[in-house]
């Protein structure tokens, strides 16, 4: 009796410590991504802007789906503002549906971290969703701009989709070069812009910034049709369709790393 007493004894231990180096080996495989999205939230004329839903919440869910640990992060932390036109009913796609019926990811959205507090090394890759929004106070953030280029020196997958490359337009190399030179990227084009009538809302187009970084830049030829491209560890997505293919093919990367 005792002799079978101890042979439990044993067998419970061994499935006790096998039990914690399975989840010793699954916690170390989780991958971690950080999100970074616009903190500006009005024009000065009181135009409403915002993060566009979709391009979040469809990489959003995708990531989570995939075991992808997210943290979401703003230049000034707290409540991100969400575009009022794209939870308008026309725009209103199934994520998006989604994340209006779900309390906790509102409860993300409405408490990001500051940018500041968030360093590259605690992250596999970052992800930066567009809307108009971020054109005007991404660019020039100098803590996007150190974030960007600290994954790019810690060879970590970067990802941007439809205005979301804005946030490239000052990331350099070591040697001084714009990041973007020579490579191949994407983002929302002029005639997208043109023909959506939002040219007034935007301080720069996005197209002619990335040419003039020397980008080669690449367009579906269906406009806001779904369209994104990788050129090493850089993917870059077109427009709001483009949100599910550019986190696509950062699972990807995350998966080769």
């Amino acid at each position: 009796m005792k002799t079978k007493i101890k042979y439990v004894s044993a067998l419970m231990a061994l499935i006790s410590v096998l039990a914690l180096h399975t989840t010793s080996v699954s916690a170390q495989q989780k991958k971690k991504v950080l999100i970074v999205v616009t903190s500006f939230s009005a024009l000065k004329d009181g135009t409403k802007m915002g993060l566009w839903l979709e391009e979040f919440t469809t990489p959003y869910y995708l990531l989570k789906e995939n075991n992808i640990e997210l943290t979401i992060a703003s230049p000034e932390g707290g409540k991100a503002p969400v575009d009022p036109r794209s939870i308008l009913p026309d725009f209103l796609t199934p994520s998006a549906k989604q994340f209006l019926g779900d309390g906790q990811a509102q409860k993300v959205l409405n408490n990001t971290v500051k940018l500041s507090t968030v360093k590259a090394k605690d992250y596999d890759a970052v992800f930066y969703p567009g809307g108009h929004a971020p054109m005007w106070d991404l660019p020039e953030n100098a803590k996007s701009v150190a974030l960007i280029q600290a994954f790019i020196e810690q060879q970590k997958p970067v990802a941007f989709v439809c205005h979301g490359p804005a946030a490239l337009k000052n990331i350099k190399t070591k040697s001084g070069a714009y990041f973007t030179s020579g490579k191949t990227v994407t983002g929302y084009s002029n005639n997208e812009e043109q023909t959506g009538q939002t040219t007034h809302l935007i301080p720069f187009s996005l197209e002619d910034m990335l040419k003039e970084r020397g980008a080669k830049y690449e367009k579906s030829e269906t406009p806001w049709g779904p369209f994104a491209v990788q050129d090493g560890l850089l993917i870059t997505g077109q427009n709001p369709a483009s949100a599910a293919p550019t986190a696509q093919k950062l699972l990807v990367a995350l998966s080769a790393k």
